[in-house]
């Protein structure tokens, strides 16, 4: 299941970013943090300054229209996939 999910922000999402193989991105853009899967996501190093980044800038959504009323960035985190966190 953690396949599904954002590797920077924990978004459950309705496809696989990186592929069923978990080794090739789509460069598709997460609707939550705007991470475009293969590109600022390709290593643990990358992935962490983007998302201290992100957290920086206030967890602002890249698509609003997408965020839930009730959505939190302390639920949503517990969703990252372990590697990445």
């Amino acid at each position: 299941m953690e396949k599904f999910y954002c590797r920077i922000c924990g978004y459950r999402l309705g496809f696989e970013p990186w592929g069923d193989d978990g080794k090739t991105p789509t460069y598709e853009i997460c609707p939550c943090c705007g991470v475009e899967f293969g590109n600022e996501d390709c290593t643990i190093k990358s992935i962490k300054e983007y998302r201290e980044s992100w957290i920086k800038s206030g967890c602002k959504w890249f698509e609003q229209s997408k965020c839930a009323t009730t959505w939190s960035w302390e639920n949503q985190q517990r969703h990252l996939p372990k590697k990445f966190r």
